[in-house]
């Protein structure tokens, strides 16, 4: 067994990492952490075996391992995009294997909400498709127990996500989309921004409290202030990274990740802090 045999799985990993955790960076620690104890196991690897599942059942017990003092904290509580402050957003990959493979903040978002057994038996079973079995020897449970584990969190999502399973993945960033991004990069006054907006739009920012309605979300993004941005995409929505002028440069700053629905913008998370913008593969700094 070599390295290469870890590597080619690294981008899935991660992004199973992202779906249990949230975020890049702790997505990026149980990676790193994954490939350590499985190198140093690697001797008593069943050659039978996929290396693939090995990796995933190392990852996900090695997540539950360091999340057993969070199983004894109250879940969160409402919409956590308004609340937490470390949810965050997640590259969308130029060459991504299949669009289906992204998911929706919404969902990371519901996720969040159960204890992290339910958590990872949710998402290895309907997420990444295990089976039953498979999910039991991850978990080491009985497939009864692993079953039940996967009913609860499906009846707790099913409180916080979109209701179709369908919306929990998102499509290839289509042509409108970007021509909705381009638009709101380049609006500089409320009336140019309200005509992008949908009437019940929100931003939510924590730790600050979530700004709605058109007229109130149109006015706190036209406040002037020198910007520049770049636009990308996160959990396969469109996005803009924005820098703010500082001394001598411009400064990463927040991520606007937008949901658009009938070609308005119905929603934008702002997840603020250059760590958001170095995750999603960008410079930290932006010179005139």
């Amino acid at each position: 067994m070599a390295a290469l045999d870890f590597e080619r799985h690294r981008r899935e990993l991660r992004a199973h990492g992202y779906r249990l955790t949230g975020n890049v960076a702790d997505a990026d620690d149980l990676v790193q952490e994954t490939f350590l104890r499985a190198w140093r196991a690697r001797d008593g690897f069943d050659d039978r075996a996929s290396v693939r599942t090995w990796l995933y059942r190392i990852a996900t017990n090695i997540f539950l391992d360091t999340q057993k003092a969070a199983a004894r904290r109250t879940s969160p509580v409402g919409d956590v995009l308004e609340t937490s402050t470390t949810i965050g957003p997640y590259p969308t990959l130029e060459d991504e294997v299949a669009a289906d493979e992204v998911v929706e903040l919404a969902l990371i978002a519901a996720l969040m909400h159960l204890p992290p057994r339910q958590r990872a038996a949710f998402v290895l079973r309907d997420v990444s498709g295990w089976t039953p079995a498979e999910l039991a020897g991850a978990l080491g449970s009985s497939v009864a127990t692993a079953n039940s584990l996967v009913q609860r969190a499906r009846a707790t999502v099913r409180r916080h996500a979109p209701a179709d399973p369908q919306h929990w993945r998102r499509p290839a960033l289509t042509a409108a989309d970007e021509e909705i991004l381009r638009r709101y990069a380049t609006a500089t006054d409320a009336e140019a921004l309200a005509l992008l907006l949908a009437d019940d739009v929100r931003i939510t920012m924590p730790p600050d409290d979530a700004v709605v309605g058109l007229e109130a979300v149109a006015e706190f993004l036209a406040r002037p202030m020198d910007w520049r941005t770049i636009p990308t995409s996160a959990n396969g929505r469109p996005a803009l990274a924005n820098y703010l002028r500082g001394a001598q440069a411009y400064d990463a700053l927040v991520v606007d990740v937008l949901r658009v629905v009938d070609g308005r913008i119905a929603e934008i998370n702002a997840f603020v802090g250059a760590h958001h913008v170095a995750a999603l593969g960008l410079p930290l700094v932006l010179y005139p």
